[in-house]
């Protein structure tokens, strides 16, 4: 029992990382010089479920060696506050980083452009596409001592029914429950902001734009289906009351 807990508890501390990240390390297998590593440095957004998605030329190195061979891995850092930089959180993704279907480009780039607005200057040229990470495993480390492969069930890619529904639940949170997000935020990353707009549904919370950054609001549970989700909201909502005023 102790060890789940701990398992759920490094699970959300690497998804609060995942969210809040927008860059990392590619590792991909060299088609040159063959058997070894190639490692680039590589911006990226998640998608509703917790896949990874980068936009890519074909002419670069990472791209060419993913032609031949699909297999990757993006690691990603965040060092804490005034501590030793081998004690930092570390999350490393392996699967397939594979060309997205056609039926997901239109709302991946939507996505893109407003996590990544500066992509949209790629978008004229023709040798850049997306570009996707299915996760077969996940390695996680918080710091000394706090290191697991954690269960990749809920890494794989995942379709909630409420997809088409993201739409309109965001205009109406942000239309008439502008408090449950001004309360999140603050309890959260500390930060008051009544104009703060909630922007991107995820299975484990949600994004909000405040002040021209974005913030990851994290849940505790994975929502599918639009009741948990709104069950969630509500939990949320009562449980931030405080920090309302």
């Amino acid at each position: 029992l102790r060890m789940n807990e701990k398992l759920n508890e490094y699970e959300i501390s690497a998804v609060n990382l995942l969210r809040s990240s927008s860059s990392g390390i590619l590792s991909t297998l060299s088609k040159s010089f063959k058997g070894y590593p190639f490692g680039s440095y590589v911006t990226f957004i998640t998608g509703m479920d917790r896949s990874i998605y980068i936009y890519a030329s074909t002419l670069a190195q990472h791209t060419k060696n993913l032609f031949q061979d699909s297999r990757a891995c993006i690691t990603l850092s965040k060092e804490k506050k005034n501590d030793d930089k081998q004690n930092s959180q570390r999350l490393t993704l392996m699967g397939d980083l594979e060309p997205i279907n056609q039926c997901e480009k239109e709302s991946i780039q939507l996505r893109f452009h407003e996590f990544l607005p500066d992509s949209k200057k790629y978008s004229a040229l023709h040798d850049f596409d997306f570009y996707k990470l299915s996760h077969s495993k996940i390695r996680w480390i918080g710091g000394f001592g706090e290191i697991a492969w954690l269960k990749i069930k809920d890494w794989k890619p995942l379709k909630p029914s409420w997809v088409k529904k993201e739409h309109g639940m965001i205009n109406h949170m942000n239309q008439d429950h502008s408090n449950v997000i001004f309360s999140a935020l603050r309890a959260q990353h500390k930060r008051k902001d009544k104009n703060a707009k909630m922007i991107a549904l995820c299975i484990d919370g949600y994004f909000v734009k405040s002040r021209g950054k974005i913030f990851f609001i994290s849940f505790d549970e994975i929502c599918l289906n639009p009741k948990s989700y709104r069950d969630m909201l509500i939990s949320q909502a009562n449980q931030y009351r405080k920090f309302e005023k």
